[in-house]
């Protein structure tokens, strides 16, 4: 199969996004779960242009799962989004400065749009790994909902099964000459959580 993982760069309030490295991180896993299957790590620009950019080209590709991750940084738990709501804020600026107009990301369109993906067994799969996990409805109203909701809509009643999981902060960028923050024990954690979910993925997708 071929596996498109995703994450995202910095963006005002988060000069350290831990997704992109988490993306990268679970991309590089060998395990022999995971083996015979072809991993492309992404990092979006946290950007509305970049996602519009990116995605189509990205899905052009036709991968048959899609596992984006992005920053929660008010959560302490990994959350599994269930729904891309067609809601976009007005108030919170992209990385680039730029302010959607309408609190729509396409007039006319579902209000929300469900994935397919089998969110209760990836969600047990996470926490056979102790760190905690939970469903959500709710995926908020920045670019992280923006290109979960994008991807959906892409996925429309194809083959490609579409993932979206919140991470929470793992620390801040870290000072020079000393370790990457890849390499602490939360982050360790959280990469050995997702590996179990992208295991589960797999399996249910092969089926």
């Amino acid at each position: 199969m071929r596996v498109l993982i995703t994450g995202f760069g910095p963006f005002p309030g988060a000069p350290f996004n831990p997704s992109a490295a988490l993306a990268a991180a679970l991309a590089r896993r060998r395990r022999p779960a995971l083996a015979q299957h072809e991993f492309v790590a992404h990092v979006f620009a946290t950007t509305f242009a970049d996602v519009d950019r990116d995605l189509p080209a990205l899905f052009a590709q036709n991968p048959d799962i899609v596992l984006m991750f992005g920053l929660a940084s008010r959560t302490r738990h990994l959350r599994v989004e269930t729904q891309g709501r067609n809601a976009v804020s007005v108030l919170f600026p992209d990385a680039s400065g730029y302010r959607p107009q309408s609190g729509l990301i396409a007039a006319g369109a579902p209000a929300r749009l469900r994935g397919a993906a089998p969110f209760v067994r990836l969600l047990g799969a996470m926490r056979d790994s102790a760190f905690p996990a939970r469903l959500s409805r709710d995926a908020g109203n920045y670019l992280c909902n923006y290109a979960y909701w994008r991807a959906l809509q892409l996925a429309g009643d194809g083959h490609t099964v579409v993932c979206f999981i919140h991470i929470p902060p793992v620390g801040s960028r870290p000072r020079r000459g000393r370790r990457h923050q890849s390499r602490s024990p939360l982050f360790s954690r959280l990469v050995a959580a997702a590996e179990m979910l992208l295991i589960a993925l797999l399996a249910a997708s092969r089926r």
